[in-house]
């Protein structure tokens, strides 16, 4: 298996014109040495958000789970804190 290849944003949206023009999946992936299956990727990101990256395209689950794992963390955070106060107060009051 080879290394894998990164492709920039100009490109991919050129590829996806070309696909939009006519040319097949096939035929541009032949040309182009990319895979049938990164083309097609790159046509339904470009449709869904217009965009690229792994944050424009992640479902609305997804960005939900994503704020609520943060949210979690920040509340541990300031539990443990709060945990560590009461601690240190209750051993100044004896």
């Amino acid at each position: 298996m080879g290394a894998r290849q990164f492709y920039t944003e100009e490109f991919k949206r050129k590829i996806v014109e070309l696909r939009r023009s006519g040319r097949t999946v096939l035929e541009l992936s032949r040309e182009y040495k990319i895979t049938t299956t990164s083309i097609r990727a790159w046509e339904r990101q470009i449709a869904n958000s217009g965009e690229f990256g792994v944050e424009a395209n992640e479902s609305q689950g997804e960005k939900e789970l994503k704020t609520l794992k943060a949210e979690n963390r920040q509340l541990k955070m300031e539990n443990d804190i709060l945990k560590q106060a009461a601690l240190i107060l209750g051993r100044k009051e004896k």
